[in-house]
């Protein structure tokens, strides 16, 4: 019997692994010319985060915005480790890769603006 997992359901489990990361955030995804007259007034923007399938391999694109202070190094090794663990657990696939990039440093969230 053959069960089909979808990209979604991929990109969520991604998601809310790397959420429950303290001191990081899945970034939005960086706007491409002409598209921030189409953005304006329209749904959330999306975020960098990309999961691709071949066959039962699955390769993570993310980008992240790390708390200023925080060891960014140390804390891309344990998104991807995460991410890693967590989806060849819940699906069974082999993850090929994890690829993290940082987009940016924010204020940790309660910091005074």
């Amino acid at each position: 019997m053959d069960v089909e997992i979808s990209k979604s359901v991929l990109t969520d489990i991604t998601a809310t692994t790397l959420e429950g990361i303290e001191g990081i955030e899945v970034a939005n995804a960086p706007l491409k010319v002409g598209e921030v007259l189409r953005q304006q007034g329209g749904p959330r923007r999306p975020r960098a985060l990309r999961v691709t399938r071949e066959g039962g391999q699955v390769t993570v694109d993310v980008g992240l915005n790390v708390e200023y202070g925080r060891n960014l190094v140390q804390l891309a090794h344990q998104a991807q480790r995460a991410v890693c663990e967590n989806v060849e657990l819940m699906t069974g696939l082999k993850v090929k890769a994890v690829n993290v990039t940082v987009l940016g440093v924010v204020l940790p969230r309660g910091a005074a603006a």
